[in-house]
């Protein structure tokens, strides 16, 4: 079975990784058929290049992808050109669509990192007002 995942690079501690395309047996950085990408998680938001003609092509012919990379595929847009390209839809309108996709995931991003500052921020005031509560008593 033919898979496309993630293959590490990088140093220790400051991982990047290659989009690649392996049959199932190989081991994780072994030899791979094609490389499709890179996936860069150590910048915010994380960096994703990923050559969408070619990942279509290798879906198309049954390469299954890992969870991560299924995710890296759903954000970039290639999935949702896949799934156009099977309804019919021109080249123009499939790229204007990804390219909505593509504001809307940005947006999501910094909204979802603005409710986790939130949260810690909660948390904390939440512990410091239990610890005035318990010196008190």
């Amino acid at each position: 079975m033919v898979k496309i995942r993630l293959r590490r690079k990088g140093k220790k501690h400051y991982p990047v990784y290659d989009i690649v395309v392996v049959d199932a047996r190989v081991k994780r950085d072994g030899k791979y058929l094609e490389r499709l990408g890179y996936f860069d998680p150590n910048t915010q938001p994380s960096t994703i290049q990923i050559n969408s003609e070619r990942a279509i092509f290798w879906l198309n012919q049954g390469a299954q992808p890992t969870d991560t990379v299924r995710n890296l595929l759903s954000y970039e847009g290639v999935l949702l050109a896949r799934h156009l390209q099977f309804k019919g839809k021109t080249p123009e309108e499939i790229e204007e669509i990804v390219r909505k996709h593509k504001e809307i995931v940005l947006a999501r991003y910094f909204r979802r990192k603005e409710l986790r500052k939130k949260r810690e921020e909660a948390k904390k005031k939440a512990k410091e007002q239990a610890e005035q509560v318990t010196q008190e008593q």
